[in-house]
């Protein structure tokens, strides 16, 4: 790739007057002007994006900070912010924050510390009062949580009613024992697929077992070790609402490695519709988030903040329950 320096030798100027040429700036006579451009041509120039951002003082990107860089959650999410971006020609700079207060905060310093021109943000440890003060000092959107004083700027899922979904769907079955291995219940989405569980089944008029509620962290070795731990404690349970696939998908592995039949012996929901959920045998019935149509509005909310385009008011997305092949009747 040329330097400035060499484009300005082949058109017989100095760099300034290149570095003018191109920012469209005067005095540059016309036919010097045309000199310059010809040898940008000839030479396939093209100035280095770090150094425009000095110049500027603006990357021209958005920073996006996500909990956790694994797991195919966080994959559909960024692959469709990329996409979306890429076609306004915006570039995406990410930063994990790992779930906790500080590294949280220290993706937002690092992200802000690139002058990127908007952060979108899909933090579960930073506090709402946090997230609008960010809000007030640079364009912000946040990613599946609901912040009620900048709510706006918030793209979040209904998952009380994904919860609810998934409990109503084995209750209509016949299902009068249902489990729950919830995510971290410090986060909003896991403590809302709970209370959608919970309000399932307080309108059938079914007391809760306490026991029946393990909280785990959305991975699948916590499905495993939720399901091991309600086998173990004989609680006698037919079905189990999961607090994603992974831990679906992690539980269901227990009741094969027990001789379990699913769904004759016990019935199992998920959450996410993710890939792996159509193709586990058998197919889990799991509940749908539109996390590409969640993550093309996050992106496209935020484009208008850095326009300085004033937002509309936010709605939830709303899940969808997906059937399939891991929900039966209740054994008799």
């Amino acid at each position: 790739m040329p330097t400035i320096r060499e484009v300005a030798a082949y058109a017989g100027v100095s760099p300034a007057t290149v570095s003018r040429v191109m920012k469209g700036e005067v005095p540059v006579n016309a036919e010097t002007r045309a000199r310059v451009k010809a040898a940008i041509d000839a030479m396939g120039y093209a100035p280095n994006a770090f150094a425009r951002s000095l110049a500027s003082n603006r990357l021209g990107g958005v920073g996006l900070v996500i909990s956790h860089l694994a797991g195919p959650f966080m994959g559909r999410v960024m692959m469709t912010l990329e996409a979306t971006l890429r076609r306004a020609n915006v570039s995406l700079l990410v930063a994990s924050g790992g779930g906790e207060v500080e590294r949280e905060r220290d993706a937002v310093d690092f992200l802000r510390g690139r002058r990127c021109d908007g952060l979108i943000v899909h933090a579960n440890a930073l506090s709402d009062a946090a997230l609008a003060t960010l809000a007030t000092a640079t364009p912000l959107v946040v990613f599946n949580r609901r912040v009620p004083e900048i709510e706006a700027h918030c793209i979040h899922l209904d998952n009380e009613y994904g919860g609810y979904l998934a409990t109503r769907h084995l209750l209509d079955q016949g299902h009068r024992h249902i489990g729950c291995l919830t995510g971290p219940l410090r986060q909003q989405d896991a403590a809302g697929r709970l209370a959608g569980y919970q309000r399932a089944l307080r309108e059938q008029g079914i007391e809760m077992d306490e026991q029946a509620i393990i909280e785990g962290d959305f991975t699948e070795q916590a499905g495993e070790q939720g399901m091991a731990a309600l086998l173990a404690q004989k609680v006698p349970v037919t079905a189990l609402v999961a607090g994603n696939d992974d831990m679906a998908l992690g539980a269901m592995s227990v009741l094969r490695a027990q001789g379990y039949s699913i769904p004759r012996d016990m019935s199992l929901v998920g959450y996410d519709n993710e890939a792996c959920a159509r193709h586990v045998v058998p197919a889990l019935t799991t509940v749908h988030a539109p996390l590409e149509e969640m993550a093309q509005e996050a992106a496209e909310r935020l484009l208008k903040l850095v326009a300085g385009v004033s937002l509309p008011p936010s709605t939830p997305f709303m899940p969808t329950l997906i059937e399939r092949d891991t929900v039966g009747p209740a054994p008799t």
